[in-house]
């Protein structure tokens, strides 16, 4: 595989000694999406892995990182959970095994897919009502077995990291002038990892993009106070890391939308199956209900009140129900 282009090593060449396997295939490209809307762009994160690509994988690319072949991670997520099933698929290509509790939560068309999916990859699948006693025992079994345990999403300050890189990348193929800088990112936002991510990188940057999570979650989760405080934890990482002295983060670099969530996490909005159906039309694209036909619901509408440049990062690789 030919070697990933990675950015945030350049700005802080100390980062490079982390553990890390290379997992995707960078940068992923750039599309205008003129056609559908003018001053729309999508940023194809589906496209950033020889398989199942997506935002999971970037994180995972540390999450991962020092495992050998026939050890094992222990992981937590919804009944379909992309974060469960891009880490097994994941650790499978280095020879890592993958134990996942679940819980349940409302499903659609798509992640009916990935649930059985993921069952047919990790060992004792089962699902329970509610987060606390999976999340316990994940936790319990990852120390009992010696296994690595990785929180819900990948959403901490060593995943992260590979969502600054994202930034630092989007930020490079503007430099390079394959896309106008766009003046805001859409992006759906559940765990916040993502996010949080884009926010540090492109404060890194001193670039002035704002950052839209359209809330994919439960509030007490999926908040902005949530996703700053890890920008801020990945950021005292990094200094601590490099050395260098990081920037403060503006908490207006971030802005929330509410309206998409549904009401459950999960749950199709109205309207999202059309919008989908649609972009599946002009570009070949599926989204799924739960992330990413939400934010692009939301882009569509931001694009229509703003003006200048807008970019949808689309997050979710369909190849992965069958690869």
């Amino acid at each position: 595989m030919e070697r990933s282009f990675f950015p945030l090593f350049e700005r802080f060449p100390a980062l490079a000694a982390l553990p890390r396997v290379e997992l995707c295939s960078l940068p992923s490209p750039v599309q205008s999406l003129e056609h559908i809307l003018p001053g729309l762009w999508i940023k194809r994160d589906d496209l950033n892995a020889p398989t199942c690509g997506g935002n999971k994988v970037r994180a995972l690319e540390f999450l991962l990182g020092g495992l050998n072949a026939g050890d094992s991670v222990v992981t937590v997520g919804g009944t379909g959970s992309t974060h469960i099933l891009s880490t097994a698929l994941h650790a499978a290509r280095i020879g890592v095994t993958t134990y996942a509790l679940r819980w349940r939560h409302e499903m659609n068309p798509v992640a009916s897919e990935v649930s059985s999916r993921i069952e047919s990859l990790i060992l004792r699948p089962s699902v329970h009502l509610t987060p606390v006693l999976p999340i316990a025992r994940a936790r319990f079994r990852a120390m009992r077995q010696k296994s690595r345990y990785i929180p819900v999403g990948g959403s901490v300050p060593l995943g992260v990291l590979g969502h600054v890189n994202a930034a630092l990348e989007l930020v490079s193929q503007v430099d390079n002038g394959e896309m106008p800088q766009p003046s805001c990112v859409i992006v759906p936002m559940g765990t916040g990892g993502t996010a949080a991510g884009l926010v540090l990188g492109f404060e890194i940057a001193g670039l002035d993009i704002e950052v839209v999570g359209v809330r994919t979650g439960p509030r007490m989760f999926a908040n902005k106070r949530a996703v700053l405080s890890l920008a801020a934890r990945t950021s005292r990482l990094i200094g601590t890391v490099s050395g260098e002295r990081m920037p403060g983060i503006d908490r207006n670099r971030l802005r929330v939308i509410h309206s998409a969530y549904g009401g459950a996490y999960g749950r199709p909005v109205e309207g999202a199956a059309r919008a989908a159906a649609d972009l599946h039309e002009a570009m070949g694209i599926t989204l799924d209900d739960t992330y990413s036909a939400k934010a692009w619901m939301g882009a569509i509408k931001e694009r229509r009140l703003s003006r200048g440049t807008l970019l949808y990062w689309f997050t979710f690789d369909a190849s992965c129900l069958t690869s």
